[in-house]
C-alpha cells in the first residue's frame, strides 16, 4: 500500500493549478517542484533545466535550506543519474541511489538521499529537463523503494504539466524580449523626435545670441536665457527618457515606488501636470506588477505626447479583492472604435495583451473633446 498524504485528487488539482498561474520561468520552476514535494510526500525535490554546455541552465531545489544550498556550492553538473535521465529519456525509480553504478558523488554539504524517483520532462522529442524526488517519507523494509509505481505516474502527469508550463513561461520571457526591444525603438524616436528638436533649436538660439553680442548686448541676453531654458528641457527630457530605458527597481522598490518616481520625473519634464496617488496596495507577483508597469508607460506616453492634456492622473488603488490601475487625462480625446478602424492603435492592442497575460483586463474611455481614462484591473493585491 503506497504512502501519500490524504490529500487526492484536490492535491493534484491545485498542483496542476499553481504551475499555470505564473509566467516567470523561476516561478514557475520552484511552483513544480514544490507541487511535486508535497503530493509525493518526499523530503527532497529538484528540477534542472539543461544548457548547451553540459552543465544546467536552471537548477531549482525544495526542501534544502538557503544555508546548505550555498554549501553545497556550485550548480551540479549533468552527470550520473541526472544524466541518463536527460539523454536516456527514461524514468528511474532506485531503492538506494548511492548503489547505482551511475552514482558518481555529492560535495560535502549536500544532504543524505536514499530512495530516488526521477524521470525527464519531455516538449514533444525534446528533453527541457529533470524532475527527481529523493527520501519518500514512510516506512521502508532493508533495499527497497519507498517510491511506488503509483507515485511515477503521478509525477509523470506532473511533468507533462511542467512541459506546457515551461514552454509557456519561455514564450512569455521571449515575448517579453521582444517587446523591450520594440520600446527602445520607440524610445530612440521618441528621443529624436523630442530631445533632438530642442537641441536643434539651442544650437540656433546660441548662434543668435553670438551675433549680437557686440551690436546689441541686450537682445544677447535675452537670447542666452533662452538657450538656458532651452538647455534645461532637453535635460529633463533625457531624464525622462533614461528612465524609460533603465529597468524599473520593481524588485528593489516595489511598483508603487517605481511608479512615483517615474511620474516625479515626467511631471518635470513635460508641462502637463502629472500626478500619482496609491492606497492600500499590496504586492503582486513580479509579472503582474511589471505589466501594470508596463500599461502605466504606454499610457502616460500617449497621454504626454498626443493627447494635449494640461493634467494627468494616475491612481493605484484596491478594490473587491483586485488592484487597479487608472490613468486619466484631461486632453481632446478620441473615438476609440474609429482608432481601430484606422490602424492606430495608440498602443491599445499592446496594453491589452499585457493584461490578458496576467489575469486581468483593460478598458478604456474616450471619446473627442473628453479625455481619455485608462483602467487596468488585475486579481490580488
Amino acid at each position: 500500500m503506497s504512502h501519500r498524504p490524504p490529500s487526492g485528487l484536490a492535491a493534484v488539482s491545485a498542483a496542476l493549478l499553481a504551475m499555470s498561474r505564473h509566467l516567470e520561468m523561476r516561478d514557475v520552476l520552484k511552483t513544480i517542484v514544490a507541487s511535486a514535494r508535497e503530493l509525493l510526500d518526499a523530503e527532497y525535490a529538484a528540477l534542472g533545466v539543461p544548457d548547451d554546455h553540459g552543465g544546467f541552465a536552471q537548477f531549482v531545489v525544495d526542501g534544502v535550506s538557503d544555508e546548505q544550498w550555498k554549501a553545497i556550492g556550485p550548480l551540479p553538473r549533468q552527470h550520473g543519474i541526472l544524466a541518463a535521465m536527460l539523454h536516456e529519456a527514461k524514468p528511474e525509480r532506485l531503492a538506494d541511489v548511492r548503489k547505482d553504478p551511475r552514482f558518481e558523488g555529492w560535495p560535502a554539504a549536500h544532504p543524505d538521499m536514499s530512495d530516488f524517483l526521477g524521470l525527464p520532462i519531455r516538449d514533444g522529442d525534446d528533453i527541457i529537463g529533470a524532475l527527481f524526488l529523493a527520501n519518500k517519507r514512510c516506512p521502508k523494509p532493508e533495499g527497497t523503494c519507498g517510491f511506488t509505481a503509483e507515485d511515477e505516474e503521478l509525477l509523470g502527469i506532473l511533468a507533462q504539466h511542467a512541459a506546457i508550463a515551461l514552454t509557456n513561461a519561455r514564450l512569455y520571457e521571449r515575448s517579453r524580449e521582444l517587446t523591450i526591444a520594440e520600446e527602445r525603438s520607440r524610445l530612440a524616436h521618441e528621443l529624436h523626435d523630442a530631445v533632438s528638436q530642442k537641441l536643434f533649436s539651442l544650437r540656433l538660439t546660441a548662434q543668435a545670441a553670438a551675433a549680437l553680442v557686440d551690436r546689441d548686448p541686450a537682445r544677447a541676453k535675452g537670447e542666452l536665457q533662452q538657450v538656458a531654458a532651452l538647455a534645461a528641457e532637453a535635460v529633463d527630457e533625457l531624464r525622462a527618457a533614461v528612465v524609460e530605458l533603465r529597468p524599473a527597481g520593481l524588485d528593489e522598490d516595489g511598483l508603487v515606488a517605481t511608479l512615483r518616481t517615474q511620474i516625479q520625473v515626467l511631471d518635470r519634464a513635460h508641462t502637463a501636470r502629472v500626478t500619482f496617488a496609491s492606497a492600500a496596495v499590496r504586492a503582486l507577483p513580479a509579472a503582474q506588477e511589471e505589466a501594470l508597469l508596463r500599461v502605466s508607460q504606454e499610457a502616460l506616453h500617449n497621454a504626454l505626447r498626443h493627447s494635449g492634456a494640461g493634467h494627468v492622473d494616475v491612481t493605484l488603488t484596491r478594490r473587491d479583492g483586485s488592484t487597479v490601475l487608472r490613468i486619466s487625462d484631461d486632453g481632446h480625446g478620441f473615438d476609440p472604435a474609429a482608432t481601430r478602424r484606422a490602424g492606430r492603435h495608440l498602443g491599445l492592442v499592446s496594453m491589452r495583451d499585457r493584461a490578458d497575460g496576467v489575469g486581468g483586463k483593460l478598458t478604456v474611455e474616450s471619446a473627442p473633446g473628453t479625455g481619455t481614462t485608462i483602467e487596468m484591473e488585475v486579481p490580488g493585491g
